[in-house]
């Protein structure tokens, strides 16, 4: 993690592209099987999905939680953990006129309050972008009526799709926090075959082949906004319909994968864009407990066959340069002890470093009924389990804009030789007897900071809360946070914020602030 989030190198000539600090700068396009920056360092995508804006909530769930788990502290949260991208899914029913955000905890967040699900998606990509992240918004269903096998319904058409896209596009065409688009989630097969009517790849049917449907979607996307990549996802069964299980003939064991999943076609019929380097391939990764009867999961030689797996469905176009790959959802509840078998292997398999494949861990919501979340019920604490697996391979952002408030007590003091470090203590929240605050810390010097400590003065009265992003104590007037175990290291230019709640006046605040 030290090195992936090591400070941005100066560009020379050289055939291996320098690596980004966090998700780079500017906007992204493609090389080759690489996602790069506008400066052309190899970028890598480590990062989660935040639901709600796809369902009747018609904005991210979660907006419920308390006052330790506000909306700017969860995205507080993702970047600590080390979370560099949030795929957010949303329907077109949120990006209508009179639509509604639900489910808000106006206590905890009364910046919300009266805001249209759009207008509380900006402030979510806005503070994104603060702390170094990405965004990449994902046209989860036609409506919040449910997923279904096509990106089309009767009363959904791929021409109101397209005019959300554009708008989208529009909208944030001056904001590189958001990276692009993945056009429709999960594609897949509907019908037994010789009769099926979902999603195909490559059958030539413009009603239902998903891969010449993604060409016209994505160029419509890149008309409006020219700098976004664009994200197509696979399908289920190439043909679109399952294959017939009681016809007596034998069924290709690697014909279908998860809906999503199957990118086997894409050799032979590729995704053509009308503007180079753009297109990322998606694919989807689900364990046992999602569904145990894939037919991988009973190999004699499971886990070490699944690298072969995901070789023909997706893996192959990684492999061969083609383009990219984000495996946009993958996740488990970890229930069964497979799980952590499968996902140590997929995790492995997608590489380390940035030079790895891109990923968006599903989900951050504890809420998902298939997998459960990285935090657990109370929005704030991570399951260490989860994070054990994933955590080597995450890439931490790097905070691209200070907090607005200006410095109080800037750190002078030089831990390890070659670091030196600065600090910024800002109210967040503040309520009847109490307030919330963050202190954000950052590694001005060249070396590496390990085991990071922080203290400071407190008033006299003023009681700790709670804390997060790092282990937060109290003594009498002298508090102190420590770098967490997950997270103990921070790299040159990076910063950590640390946030936490307080019983009493919020006023004076933190005073001698000392980094050690």
């Amino acid at each position: 993690m030290t090195a992936a989030a090591a400070a941005l190198v100066a560009l020379t000539v050289s055939a291996t592209p320098a690596a980004a600090a966090g998700t780079g700068t500017g906007y992204l396009h493609t090389s080759g099987n690489k996602i790069v920056d506008s400066a052309g360092a190899t970028v890598r995508l480590t990062g989660l999905n935040w639901f709600g804006m796809e369902t009747d909530n018609h904005t991210f769930h979660g907006l419920w939680a308390g006052r330790n788990a506000t909306w700017r502290m969860q995205i507080d949260h993702m970047a600590q953990l080390g979370f560099n991208t949030i795929r957010v899914p949303f329907t077109g029913d949120s990006l209508r006129s009179g639509a509604q955000a639900t489910s808000i905890n106006t206590d905890s967040n009364p910046d919300l309050i009266g805001l249209s699900p759009l207008q509380i998606l900006d402030k979510v990509v806005a503070y994104a972008g603060q702390k170094g992240m990405r965004i990449i918004l994902d046209r989860h269903r036609p409506s919040a009526a449910g997923q279904t096998a096509l990106w089309y319904t009767s009363s959904v058409s791929e021409a109101s799709e397209i005019s959300d896209w554009q708008m989208l596009a529009q909208h944030y065409a001056n904001n590189p926090t958001v990276i692009g688009a993945d056009l429709f989630n999960e594609p897949h097969a509907e019908g037994t075959e010789p009769n099926g009517t979902g999603a195909c790849w490559g059958c030539g049917d413009t009603a239902r082949d998903w891969r010449l449907a993604a060409q016209r979607i994505g160029n419509a996307v890149l008309q409006a906004n020219s700098n976004w990549l664009i994200f197509v996802e696979g399908v289920s069964c190439p043909s679109g319909g399952t294959p017939n299980q009681w016809d007596n003939v034998p069924d290709d064991p690697m014909e279908c994968d998860w809906w999503g999943g199957n990118l086997a076609a894409a050799a032979q019929f590729p995704v053509q864009l009308s503007v180079a380097n753009r297109l990322v391939y998606s694919a989807h990764d689900y364990g046992i407990s999602v569904y145990d009867r894939q037919p991988w999961f009973k190999d004699a030689n499971f886990p070490n066959n699944l690298p072969d797996v995901w070789d023909h469905f997706w893996g192959y176009l990684f492999k061969n340069n083609t383009a990219p790959i984000l495996v946009g959802e993958f996740g488990s509840t970890l229930a069964n002890p497979l799980d952590t078998q499968w996902m140590a292997k997929l995790m492995t398999y997608m590489g380390s470093g940035t030079n790895g494949m891109s990923f968006t861990y599903w989900s951050w919501n504890p809420d998902s009924g298939d997998t459960g979340g990285i935090v657990q019920d109370d929005w704030v604490t991570a399951n260490q389990n989860k994070m054990n697996i994933i955590g080597p391979s995450l890439i931490p952002p790097v905070d691209s804009t200070p907090t607005a408030t200006p410095p109080t007590s800037p750190g002078t003091s030089s831990p390890p030789t070659g670091v030196s470090c600065a600090t910024t203590y800002a109210l967040t929240n503040v309520w009847q007897g109490g307030f919330q605050a963050a202190l954000t810390v950052t590694n001005s010097g060249t070396s590496a900071w390990n085991n990071w400590t922080v203290t400071w003065t407190m008033p006299s009265g003023v009681t700790l809360g709670s804390g997060w992003n790092a282990t937060v104590t109290a003594n009498a007037t002298t508090w102190t946070a420590k770098a967490p175990s997950q997270s103990p290291t921070l790299a040159p230019n990076a910063s950590m914020t640390i946030g936490f709640t307080a019983n009493g006046p919020s006023s004076p605040g933190a005073t001698n602030i000392r980094c050690s």
